[in-house]
């Protein structure tokens, strides 16, 4: 899952990054309002949800988030700011942001926040993903695969490998190219080669071979790759 950050202090930016990292997000963080806003207008199939800053330099939160649902873009917000009045959280609220957490946090409390926003929002993510025989198994960050005779064999995955299935499972049948692989799957700021992809779909599709499924990510040479909804 891709989360857009917004957040201008460079510690506290940080933090959340690092901390949603290791929590198997992918996290992209921009400390402007007016460079947040260029991302979330020219990437909105990219992120499952945002999370902005109140105050910002360029473009404030509650701008961003007007704009937003004057677009009628439904993506999930979670406002951080350091107002904690009564009348800054209606402010906050009726500007379009889905949840507000005050400064200062623990990241356990906006782990705990993502979570609930996962159950009121249920295109955030599913508990689970089906597609043929392989389902995403999101709580145990794994791979379930059902073999001809009906049994089930789980199999981990790492937070790439995950992420990777995740967005191909998510696009059946759709070619999907290079690029926008890895813009969804890997931060902007990542530091990543540019055979990444290629790379880990050798990874993933090894994985899977070992339970009969080594054709179900095809590569369309030239352009990308496909999953396909239909098992050769």
């Amino acid at each position: 899952m891709k989360i857009l950050l917004i957040e201008d202090e460079p510690d506290l930016g940080a933090l959340i990054q690092t901390s949603l990292a290791h929590h198997q997000y992918v996290v992209d963080w921009i400390q402007d309002g007016k460079t947040g806003w260029e991302y979330l207008t020219d990437n909105r199939s990219t992120y499952s949800l945002a999370i902005i800053d109140w105050m910002l330099p360029k473009m404030s939160g509650i701008e961003i988030c007007q704009r937003l649902r004057a677009e009628k873009y439904t993506l999930p917000i979670l406002m951080l700011t350091a107002r904690d009045r009564m009348e800054d959280k209606i402010t906050g609220l009726d500007a379009g942001a889905d949840d507000y957490l005050v400064k200062p946090f623990g990241m356990a409390e906006l782990l705990a926040r993502l979570r609930a926003l996962q159950r009121r929002v249920p295109t955030f993510q599913p508990d689970r993903l089906q597609l043929g025989n392989l389902r995403l198994d999101y709580g145990n960050n794994a791979i379930v695969i059902t073999n001809p005779a009906g049994n089930e064999q789980s199999v981990s995955l790492t937070a790439k490998e995950f992420q990777l299935l995740e967005y191909l499972m998510q696009h059946p049948d759709l070619t999907l190219t290079h690029d926008q692989i890895r813009n969804r799957v890997w931060a902007i700021d990542s530091e990543s080669a540019s055979n990444v992809v290629a790379a880990q779909i050798r990874l993933l599709r090894k994985k899977l071979a070992e339970f009969g499924c080594e054709e179900v990510i095809e590569t369309v040479r030239g352009f990308g790759y496909r999953l396909n909804s239909v098992h050769k």
